[in-house]
Parts: C-alpha cells; structure tokens; sequence
C-alpha cells in the first residue's frame, strides 16, 4: 500500500517544537530571531513563496522583516542593502527570494550575504563546508528531504538512490547528504543517456528539474521512496504539479509526496530552523 507523505502535518510538528524553543530563547536574550527577505519584482509564486515565510515566522516567534524591491532595481541597488542588512547585528538571517531578474547575476548575490546570515544554505562556503564535513548551514529542501525519509523509520544505508537534478540548492547537497548516510548515489540530469534504466533501479528517487509530469511509470522501481521537489503549473489546466506524474507513478511506490503540500512545507520549516540556528550561533559568540 502506497503511503502518501504530508509535508504538512510533519512541518507541524516541527514548529510546534521550535516554538517552545524560541520562546526559551527569546526571554534570555531579550529578542527574537530575525529574519529579513527580500522580494525583487512581482512574480506571483515568488510572492505566494514570502507570504508563507511569513506565515511561518509568525507561528514560531521569529520576527520577520520583508523588503520589496521593484523588478527594474540595479544589482549595485540590491548589493547595498544586503550590505546594510550584513552590518545590522539586529538581523539573523537573509533570504533573497529566488529566481532574480535576469540582469541581477544570481551567484553574486548569494555570495554578498554572510555566511554567518546566509539561512538558506546557498552560500559558496557553506555548499563547501557540507562537501567537506565541516560544520555548515544546511539548504532547507534538502535538509527537509532527510526529514521527510526518516519520518518513515527508512533505513537510507545500503540503498540505491537517483537524484535528478544537480543545482547547489537542491541536487548537489541531497546527493551529498544521501551519501553520507551510506547509500549508492548516482546525480544525472534529464538528458541523461538511458536515464529511465537508471531510475528504474532506484530504492530512492529523488526529482528536481522543473519538468511538469517528467517522471512516469515506467521511470520507477516497485516500491520506491519517490521525493518530488519540483514546483511546475500543468500545461494541460495550469493547476501546481511536481516533477512526478503523480497519477502515474503512485500505485508503483511504498513511499510518495505530492506537489503542492510535500516537501514544500518542509522547506519552510527547515528555514525557520535554520533561521534559529543563525540567532543562537551569533548569540554564543
């Protein structure tokens, strides 16, 4: 029997947990965590991304700052505010909402933010430092991945796994990750020769690509743990759907999440974690 996972009722959980803490530590230091976002321009789904930001924010006491910034402002615009908010020690965390528009260079700005702030993970010496087994912060979606296998009682040592996708957000660090808890790892992309042979063979299959429907049936061993990251509007009645096709696939596997509501609300719960972790670590210095 197929068991479809609720990203939902786990992120729950682990809010309700951080509460408790936040409220702990929040009366020792006399504030709150604090979270600051930047939205460039008006991209519906960035915005909808934000709003459960803070959404999130509010629910564990984190105090949460959003500045919103026209699509037409400069990349020299957009580093100055990063550098006041890397300078501010009122500030824990900094997230620019991604995707950027084009004639802001993505990997520049991400660099800007301090590591020491950088909650999403994305930053050159933190995707180093998870390469490495140093100490670092972890990328939300992958770090919330883990979460949502181990919430099965999943054993990830000696099994076989496939990641499509190989970005410093998402496909990278989950290949790490898998593979420092003793699976087989093999990243590909979706033009990899022979790529339904492999995956077919996966005990876990993770997907990240931004393909609507990509992976179908015959793409998936029986009884995989299928992990569905992508976030795509159907062409066929512009509904959200993932990277799986969900329809498709579901009866084939023993572990599946659904796009939207499973590995989303582990992001944004990841996030506020990582958001605390920043706060305590800046805090213990």
């Amino acid at each position: 029997m197929t068991v479809i996972i609720s990203g939902k009722d786990l992120a729950k959980e682990k809010k309700e947990a951080l509460k408790l803490k936040i409220i702990d530590e929040t009366k020792k230091y006399g504030r709150a965590p604090h979270l600051v976002v930047i939205l460039v321009g008006d991209d519906p789904a960035s915005q909808s991304y934000v709003k459960g930001k803070e959404k999130a924010s509010i629910e564990v006491g984190i105090k949460n700052t959003t500045i919103l910034k026209p699509s037409t402002i400069s990349e020299e615009e957009l580093l100055t505010i990063i550098d006041e908010l890397n300078n501010d020690d009122d500030v824990d965390g900094i997230l620019v909402q991604l995707p950027l528009p084009k004639h802001i260079n993505e990997a520049k700005i991400i660099k800007s933010i301090r590591v020491e702030k950088d909650v999403d993970g994305f930053h050159p010496l933190n995707v180093a430092a998870l390469f490495s087994k140093q100490d670092c912060i972890l990328p939300c979606t992958p770090k919330g991945i883990i979460e949502v296998i181990d919430s099965q009682k999943y054993q990830i040592e000696g099994k076989f796994a496939c990641v499509i996708g190989r970005s410093n957000i998402v496909g990278l660090p989950i290949y790490k990750l898998l593979l420092d808890r003793n699976a087989t790892v093999v990243s590909c992309h979706s033009r990899t020769k022979n790529l339904a042979e492999i995956t077919s063979q996966a005990d876990i299959l993770v997907v990240a690509i931004g393909k609507p429907k990509f992976v179908t049936e015959n793409m998936v061993k029986d009884g995989a743990f299928v992990i569905d990251v992508g976030v795509n509007r159907n062409p066929e009645n512009g509904k959200l759907c993932g990277d799986v096709d969900f329809d498709n696939v579901k009866e084939k596997t023993a572990y599946i999440t659904k796009v939207p509501g499973g590995i989303g609300p582990m992001t944004i719960s990841s996030l506020m974690e990582n958001t605390f972790e920043c706060f305590l670590r800046r805090m213990n210095k």
